[in-house]
Formats: C-alpha cells, structure tokens, sequence
C-alpha cells in the first residue's frame, strides 16, 4: 500500500496514539517493527497517518505495546476501521484542511462545548449572518469562494439533525449578542435562531454577560470536541493561520478547566433565553 499525501487529522491522530502508545512502552521503532515483523519505516509511516491501518493491525500494536486501557484500544480500533469518505471531503482543495478537519471532529463527536467571545458559534449560525462574515475576509474572498465557504458552513449544521446528535453546550459571550453584523435585521434573525436552538434537548446555550467580569481565555474562541475516550478529546482553536488541534493531555486538562470557569460566570439557560429575547428586542 502506498503511503498517503495528505492524510486528514483523524488518521494524524490515530497514528499519534499509536506513537504515544510506543513511547510509553519504552519501545523503539526498531524495536516496534520487530516486534511487528516490519520495518521502521512501516511503523514511522503507520504513526504518521500515511499508511490505512486495520483493526487487527492497531489491536496487535497494543499487544506488543502492553496497553491495558481496553476501552482506549477499542476506541482506536473502530477509528482504523473508517473507510468511507465524509461529506467534506467534496470540498478538499476548494477549502483549507483545517476547515475540513473541523467538520470531521464535529461528524464524531461525542459531546461539543465551546465558548464564543466575538461571533456566533458556527453550528448555529443562519446563512445570512455566515455570509456576512465570510463576506468581510481580507484578501476580499470572490463570490464564488464565498458560496464555498457558506454552503460547507451550512452542511456542518447537519450535525444537529442526526438521529443522535452529539450533546452540545455553547458558551456565548455578551459581545457577541450584541455585534450586528449584517445589520439589526440579520442580527435579529440570528438571535430568534439561537433562542429557537436552545429549546432543542441536546442543545444547552448560555450566555456570559459583561457584568461577570474577567475570566482565563476571555478573547479566546474554544472548541471541546469528547471522543469516544477522554484520551481522545481533542480542542479546537481558531488561530490568525486557521485552526489549530491541540490534544496533549495537559493542555485538554487545562482547557476543560478554563471552559468550566467560563460555565461559573455563564447565565443559567432561562436567564439566557430572557436575555438573548431583550437583546432581540432592542434591535
């Protein structure tokens, strides 16, 4: 099998555990691939997400590497048995690959949590208000780049039409509420979508008004993506280049306890609903 080009995040990160896996046996490369029957090329090439793995293949890894976190490996196990291509990948080449692989953590996960300081979350916003955005990008995007860009921003909202839709929690700071972009009229409309969301079971949304004060991150756009396995959470972040994945278990400890001081100042979900409604009214 030849190598990948271009492998996506989620085949990076299942051959990022199987490295951490490695390493945490004390193994080598070498030593791994003896232990395989291969070579240390192979196990380079399998941690680095450019060769396809099985499920067999991942599960005598474990075994060599003595890993006893069943529910860990079983979790691998299913990621190396994926083969069908996901929605977004209509849109490889046309769109960064971190817009693509933010599509593909939002498609598995478990739970989402996320706090939003300036915009709307992106799985709740309506076409005018992503449009407006999108709209705003320097270099001035084209208006076919823009319909790219809206209609996979719009596919994403898929996610919460599933027959099991993750569980989701959007933080959504005051500052946010209150931009207008598009003006009062787009703005309105996208407070009447939040508010029409919120009453969905999976969804809980509260709002952090600037009456709470400071908190860690408070300029900070956050995305918690749950795995199947605490191990494989995963935080997603927008950064001046794009998005950013960090999964080092320290950072994702650290960023479950800064989202849990950012829930310490949020509004309960019915204050949240009467304040988003005043904020609409006002508009």
């Amino acid at each position: 099998m030849s190598p990948r080009t271009a492998p996506t995040a989620r085949q990076r990160r299942l051959g990022a555990e199987l490295r951490k896996m490695r390493e945490h046996a004390g193994m080598s490369v070498v030593q791994a691939g003896q232990q395989l029957g291969t070579d240390r090329t192979r196990i380079s090439n399998m941690e680095a997400g450019r060769l396809g793995m099985s499920e067999e293949r991942v599960r005598a890894l474990a075994a060599i590497y003595q890993c006893g976190d069943q529910a860990y490996v079983d979790a691998l196990a299913a990621m190396a048995t994926e083969r069908v291509n996901g929605w977004w990948e209509e849109y490889r080449g046309t769109l960064s690959a971190g817009v693509l692989d933010l599509a593909e953590l939002e498609h598995h996960a478990e739970s989402l949590r996320s706090y939003q300081p300036m915009y709307m979350p992106g799985l709740l916003q309506t076409e005018a208000y992503a449009k407006t955005l999108f709209a705003m990008a320097v270099p001035e995007p084209t208006p076919v780049q823009i319909r790219r860009r809206l209609s996979h921003r719009l596919r994403r909202r898929d996610v919460l039409d599933r027959n099991e839709p993750p569980s989701c929690t959007f933080l959504i700071h005051e500052s946010a509420l209150r931009m207008e972009f598009g003006g009062a009229e787009v703005a309105r409309e996208q407070l009447e979508h939040v508010l029409e969301a919120s009453e969905r079971e999976n969804i809980t949304v509260r709002v952090v008004p600037f009456s709470a004060g400071g908190f860690p991150a408070a300029d900070s756009s956050i995305l918690y993506v749950a795995g199947p396995v605490p191990r494989l959470d995963t935080v997603q972040l927008d950064v001046a280049t794009g998005v950013a994945l960090v999964d080092a278990e320290t950072l994702l400890a650290n960023y479950r306890l800064i989202l849990d001081r950012v829930e310490e100042k949020a509004l309960t979900p019915e204050d949240t609903r009467d304040f988003i409604h005043s904020i609409a009214h006002q508009l």
